[in-house]
């Protein structure tokens, strides 16, 4: 049995669990999310305590079981703590504005590059050139962290662009005659 699915997810006071045949659904204070239910993974519910199980002896089975336990444990720190991402921009002239669910970016192109934020996310600009994407399920979060990062990613000379904040960035040395 996988490592991972051997430790059982505990349910702090406040999140609520709804298992039914095809979803599992976890509701707090950070908002609720849903996932679908594998049918190779049996879930068991005992006393704040969700436990998962191989429905068989194969492989794919042991290897859902831990990933569906770390989904939903992703779940219950979402909706309890939630996650966030911080973005740097590092570049002159480079900076951001936020304005509710957009992004307004000004990256070093012609033009400001406008970024709608999906639902669920919220975004916050502590500095005109730092980011911070903040929401309650974990996968949303990194793939719109990682949307931003696309808009102009570190070039590898001046380190120029937009950055995690604990992103290192390789400089390479420039050519010599």
């Amino acid at each position: 049995m996988s490592r991972i699915a051997k430790m059982p997810v505990t349910i702090p006071a406040g999140v609520e669990i709804k298992m039914d045949a095809q979803s599992l659904s976890v509701k707090g204070s950070g908002g609720s999310l849903s996932l679908a239910q594998n049918a190779m993974v049996n879930i068991t519910n005992d006393a704040g305590k969700i436990s998962f199980a191989a429905a068989n002896d194969s492989r794919a089975a042991d290897a859902m079981a831990g990933t569906l336990r770390q989904l939903v444990n992703n779940m219950v720190i979402g909706v309890t703590k939630g996650f966030e991402k911080k973005l740097t921009l590092i570049g002159v002239g480079y900076k951001v504005q936020a304005t509710g669910n957009k992004l307004n970016l000004t990256v070093g192109y012609s033009h400001p590059v406008d970024k709608v934020m999906p639902e669920g996310i919220t975004v916050a600009t502590p500095t005109p050139t730092e980011v911070v994407i903040k929401g309650a399920d974990r996968q949303r979060v990194g793939q719109v962290a990682a949307e931003i990062r696309a808009i102009r990613p570190p070039e590898p000379y001046k380190g120029k662009g937009i950055r995690y904040s604990n992103e290192k960035v390789a400089i390479k040395e420039t050519k010599k005659k």
